[in-house]
């Protein structure tokens, strides 16, 4: 096998070519959905796609009338979206991806107003139950989803991992998600100090600062607590 030099090579790093791989495995996967027809998951047209970190903590909702392919690849790859650009979402701590497909606006166009209200109402009832189980009552949307009255209920949905074992080896070790998060946080506090935003912005910044706190404390306890602080004086030899 001929080793690829880095510096003459024009090919992304391994992290993002592996994320591309399984990323691209999920979205081929066949589905058959309620009308009995079956398709690439990524290839419907319309529907709701949830993400999930490390621990299966919901994070993030999102919805889509152009594909799912499309744009969760636009999350989650170098097609960068306001969510990743303003430090909302960091595609580095998605785990696992479910979608719901809605097959039966498949053929329908954009601005079916019939449609875009499923749309809407399934969003709400995705978000609704991603926000009631987690642990912080909180995803990381920065916009609450459009209101409505129409009641919906949810459809045969596809959940799966995107993480290979291997990149799974080297960002589940919780000091590095700990150092990521904070990253994260810093970016998003940076990008809040430098601009007039809405409520939305901050409520994302402090689930952040929740979860952090939760994972530092959970790291903390696990290697001791209080019983692992050193006391002045104490040999270090």
């Amino acid at each position: 096998m001929t080793s690829r030099d880095p510096d003459s090579v024009n090919f992304p790093p391994f992290e993002t070519e592996d994320l591309r791989a399984n990323l691209a495995r999920f979205l081929d996967t066949p589905f058959e959905d309620a009308t009995g027809v079956t398709r690439k998951v990524g290839n419907y047209k319309w529907g709701v796609y949830a993400f999930f970190d490390y621990d299966g903590e919901p994070i993030y909702v999102g919805q889509t009338n152009e594909m799912l392919r499309t744009r969760i690849r636009r999350h989650l790859t170098n097609q960068r979206t306001d969510a990743v650009a303003m430090s909302v979402l960091d595609p580095f701590e998605v785990f696992e991806i479910e979608v719901w497909p809605l097959a039966e606006f498949q053929e329908t166009v954009g601005k079916d107003s019939t449609a875009r209200q499923h749309l809407d109402a399934l969003e709400r009832l995705i978000t609704e139950q991603a926000v009631e189980r987690s642990q912080f009552k909180a995803i990381l949307n920065e916009k609450d989803p459009p209101p409505g009255k129409l009641a919906v209920t949810a459809p045969l949905s596809l959940r799966g991992r995107i993480v290979s074992e291997r990149v799974h080896e080297l960002r589940s070790h919780p000091d590095f998600r700990i150092a990521r998060r904070a990253l994260i946080i810093s970016r998003l506090a940076q990008v809040i100090s430098e601009r007039k935003v809405q409520g939305g912005l901050r409520r994302v910044l402090l689930t952040q600062a929740l979860r952090l706190q939760w994972l530092a404390h959970r790291r903390y306890e696990a290697l001791g607590g209080a019983a692992s602080v050193e006391k002045e004086g104490d040999d270090d030899a």
